[in-house]
């Protein structure tokens, strides 16, 4: 049974861990009720939400699917829709990362690199925006600050966080002035499950002013704060969350 369409509402792509799961207490300690994604991590979903019912019962949705799906898309809008009686809140936080070396790139990665971190969000926002308009909401997408300054070896992933600010910029155009878009550009939060090296490690915190990593915390008070009425003056805007790394 769908719940009063009381308390706001938001998709969270991506939301059983690390960042996601951040911005999905966050946003559920701000009040929303949450329709929130995975593909693979179903037992840390299945806590995530457990916890998040404790608080507040009724209040989540869990939501699986793989993104490359693009037959999915507007399914997983839909449900949301249908649970809660309304949209207001986008995230596209949903992300692929692997690194494609020059010479070894295939069609395969940029299919699957393009799929969650450029498709997935322009289809996700175009079946959410009759919902977004509705209720004047917002979109907020997680970049990179490699859209700007790609690493050696990840061409690819590069290249689709840069396809997402551009949409970024195109959808907070297309949607207002109902809609809000922006986006957040995480730098060094949480270390690549693949592993770096001390030496690694050291090396790119030396380009970080603040001189350390940020936290999953920061990122997803950025998202919040980018969500709500403080920002309501603020449209087709990427802010940088990266201890300073991008002054350089």
């Amino acid at each position: 049974m769908p719940t009063a369409p009381s308390r706001p509402a938001a998709l969270v792509t991506g939301a059983a861990r690390r960042i996601g799961a951040a911005i999905a207490r966050r946003l559920h300690a701000d009040g929303y009720d949450l329709a929130l994604h995975y593909r693979d991590s179903r037992a840390d979903m299945d806590a995530l939400a457990a916890a998040l019912e404790a608080a507040r019962p009724g209040s989540v949705l869990a939501l699986q699917a793989d993104l490359a799906d693009s037959d999915r898309l507007p399914a997983l809008v839909a449900q949301a829709q249908a649970r809660f009686g309304r949209l207001d809140l986008l995230v596209n936080n949903a992300s692929a990362f692997f690194p494609t070396p020059l010479g070894q790139i295939t069609a395969a990665q940029w299919d699957a690199l393009f799929a969650s971190n450029a498709r997935a969000p322009l289809f996700l926002a175009q079946a959410a925006a009759p919902h977004l308009r509705a209720a004047r909401g917002a979109i907020v997408n997680l970049v990179d600050i490699y859209a700007e300054r790609p690493p050696r070896a990840h061409a690819v992933y590069a290249m689709a966080k840069a396809a997402l600010r551009t949409l970024t910029r195109a959808l907070a155009l297309d949607l207002a002035p109902e809609v809000r878009v922006n986006a957040v550009a995480p730098g060094a939060i949480l270390w690549p499950e693949q592993g770096k090296s001390e030496a690694e490690r050291a090396a790119l915190l030396a380009q970080v002013p603040l001189g350390r990593t940020g936290q999953p915390e920061e990122i997803a008070a950025a998202v919040a704060w980018l969500a709500g009425p403080q920002a309501g003056y603020v449209t087709g805007q990427v802010l940088r969350v990266d201890g300073g790394r991008g002054i350089g």
